[in-house]
């Protein structure tokens, strides 16, 4: 098959470091260019027209369209990253506070349209698209779990908690977020309300609490 304009270029170079409003600029961008269009018929010209810069500025910072696409997974995730990772995000000895404030931006950033959008669009082309996949869940999935889990420890560690098994704990505290109505979402039906979505954060530290927590 005949290689798209939007092939990416050799290896970005090194030399002058990155101006992160440009490099905030593409992200937004392409964000919009990925939901509207999807990875495959979205365009890398369409893309660095919109953020006011060359394709090659855009392969120089991402170097692929693929790494664009990563790149635009990575920054949605970090807002809930920034909530888990580092020894002093989150205090260990208080697991109830900050499940319920990872919960909190975990289910936020799942109800976004954005983030539906991807999921839709993956599902739809899993078979044709294995990169953009493998990028989805190694920087949405697969790091919030890590991550998640990383803390899970700490809180083991420090007796607020009894966790054998620390990612699976964690994959199953990130799964009670994702029932139905995260399905409604996906199929564009009824949003669950601000009251809803309350409701289930709080049932799930609950009961998360209830299975792992440290009876006083």
């Amino acid at each position: 098959m005949t290689q798209k304009d939007d092939s990416p270029v050799d290896t970005p170079r090194r030399g002058r470091p990155r101006d992160p409003e440009r490099s905030q600029r593409i992200l937004e961008a392409a964000r919009k260019h990925f939901y509207a269009h999807g990875l495959e018929r979205a365009s890398v010209d369409a893309i660095a027209a919109e953020a006011g810069v060359s394709k090659m500025t855009v392969y120089s910072n991402f170097g692929s369209k693929e790494g664009l696409f990563e790149a635009v997974v990575q920054d949605g995730t970090d807002g809930v990253i920034g909530g888990v990772a580092g020894a002093e995000a989150l205090d260990p000895l208080q697991p109830r506070q900050a499940l319920l404030s990872i919960g909190e931006q975990f289910l936020a950033l799942t109800r976004e349209e954005h983030t539906l959008g991807k999921f839709r669009s993956l599902y739809g082309a899993a078979s044709a698209q294995p990169e953009a996949c493998r990028a989805f869940f190694r920087q949405g999935p697969a790091r919030l779990t890590t991550e998640l889990a990383l803390y899970l420890q700490r809180a083991h560690d420090a007796g607020s908690l009894r966790v054998k098994d620390p990612r699976l704990a964690a994959d199953l505290f990130l799964a009670m977020f994702l029932g139905s109505d995260h399905m409604s979402g996906l199929l564009m039906l009824k949003r669950p309300s601000a009251r809803q979505n309350k409701a289930l954060l709080t049932e799930a530290v609950r009961v998360f609490m209830a299975g792992y927590g440290v009876q006083g």
